[in-house]
């Protein structure tokens, strides 16, 4: 079996041995094409070699890409068994070029890596500074058949039901072209990630054991599309942030989210709408004791800070205009630059305070988290523990009325063909002593009717007995109690 010849957007080499020169590969193919593959374990003809694999392995190649190839990108490394023998297959793409490796960048001839010329980097610099070129607006290299149907339908129909948009949904091809998100058969970047799978749409989700990066008690990795990964963000938020249930003497109860879900999801979006898809980073949520972070791979509009957006009426600045626009039309964005407005009001309302954080790298919102309310699963705790108790005491109060029923029916039945004394009760019950139940049950069927005494006028006489009244008679048939039962 071979795999074919090597071309402009797929290299071959037969072990990692050779992963230096996979690098300036991977950086010639990012240069030419935005995209491409790489096998480890394959002869330069396509014929599978194979090569000793461990997850060490995966992670020095991984490591060895994102620490030399400049910008950084974030490649796809896994194992695949090609003709029986082990490859590693490593599927890359980046939308920021010119891209350098050992500080030198090639491009893509052929099956050839060429040192690129002073003249052809200057070109790639000026692109990428022109304003016009938006990444977003950019044509991709997915399909309109790459589209997930059911996704497109739903937010055309939620975007129509709010009126932001006046048309239905009909097919794929017609109603992304409506949008402006295609360009022929192709997809713009936008498109891509909004409606697609794709591993530019990248999120890492983890709660940290203290209040530093340090270490971790879960760890998630997830990539897809905007409006998947945004419900996954919020959810994974919900299930492991504290919430303040109070009652409020009704059966409800009433659940009370430590930082408003209204702020977190408009966090989340705004990190999407804001993130520079050319970085190569994704998306993250930190969960530490002290805080939640939603990270955004996107510098902050530079020359502006949060107060300019939060406390003035500054004019919004849109890295994704496109991106945000469709979010828009679905009502996920509410309004053009109101996001960091938005996040402080609620959480002012709510008494939570938030900070947000401009990093080199990107921008950070900080939701503080409130030390004082005690973690649901504590109070579901505590209150199935009262609830618990309380049945217990009722289950036993049932317990403890059926029993003395029952010890009353069987004085009333020994009693029923002759009056016994207390002693004779006793004996006719099984019973050794006149035990304080059983004295309590006499007086009580004494008080109420079903009893009375033989010799009325000397309770205390030692001749005393107890008789079953015409009552107590009625009582026991009532019952089914008769004596012949």
């Amino acid at each position: 079996m071979t795999l074919g010849f090597e071309n402009e957007t797929l290299e071959f080499k037969k072990s990692t041995r050779e992963l230096k020169e996979a690098i300036v590969s991977i950086c010639a193919i990012l240069n030419k094409h935005e995209y491409g593959e790489l096998y480890f374990g394959i002869r330069p003809d396509g014929t599978p070699v194979g090569q000793d694999i461990s997850e060490k392995t995966l992670r020095d190649i991984s490591a060895a890409i994102n620490n030399f190839i400049v910008p950084q990108i974030f490649p796809e490394v896994k194992e695949v068994i090609i003709d029986g023998k082990s490859c590693v297959h490593v599927k890359f793409e980046g939308h920021n070029p010119p891209y350098f490796a050992n500080g030198k960048a090639r491009i893509r001839v052929a099956d050839q890596d060429i040192l690129m010329s002073p003249e052809r980097i200057e070109e790639y610099v000026m692109k990428k500074n022109d304003n016009t070129n938006l990444w977003e607006q950019q044509v991709s290299d997915y399909t309109v058949e790459k589209v997930e149907d059911v996704l497109l339908e739903n937010y055309i129909d939620r975007a129509r039901e709010i009126k932001r948009i006046d048309f239905d949904y009909s097919d794929k091809k017609t109603v992304l072209n409506k949008l402006f998100l295609t360009q022929g058969e192709f997809l713009l970047n936008a498109a891509k990630v909004l409606f697609c799978d794709s591993i530019l749409a990248e999120l890492q989700m983890a709660i940290f054991a203290t209040s530093e990066r340090l270490t971790f008690n879960d760890i998630q990795r997830k990539h897809g599309n905007i409006f998947e990964l945004v419900g996954a963000a919020e959810l994974y938020i919900r299930n492991n942030m504290k919430w303040k249930v109070d009652f409020d003497g009704s059966r409800e109860r009433k659940e009370t989210p430590e930082i408003p879900i209204q702020a977190l999801r408009e966090a989340l979006i705004n990190s999407f709408c804001h993130k520079d898809y050319n970085a190569q980073q994704c998306n993250e949520v930190a969960i530490y004791k002290d805080r939640i972070e939603i990270y955004n791979p996107g510098k902050f509009p530079e020359g502006y800070t949060p107060e300019d957006f939060i406390l003035r009426d500054e004019r919004p600045v849109r890295r994704n205009p496109l991106i945000t626009q469709i979010l828009y039309y679905s009502k996920d964005v509410e309004s053009f630059g109101s996001g960091l407005k938005r996040i402080t009001n609620a959480c002012k309302e709510a008494n939570v305070k938030v900070d947000y954080k401009l990093m080199k790298s990107g921008f950070v919102v900080v939701f503080q988290r409130d030390k004082d309310i005690i973690p649901m699963a504590q109070v579901e705790a505590q209150v199935e523990a009262q609830v618990e108790a309380q049945v217990e005491a009722q289950v036993e109060a049932q317990v403890e009325a059926q029993v003395e029923a029952q010890v009353e029916i069987l004085i009333m039945r020994a009693c029923q063909k002759t009056p016994l004394s207390s002693g004779e009760i006793v004996i006719a019950l099984g019973h050794k002593q006149l035990s304080g139940n059983l004295r309590k049950a006499l007086v009580k069927l004494r008080k109420e009717g079903f009893l009375e005494f033989t010799i009325k006028d000397k309770p205390r006489s030692k001749s005393q007995k107890y008789r079953l009244t015409e009552k107590g008679d009625k009582h026991l048939r009532s019952a089914g109690e008769t004596g012949e039962k």
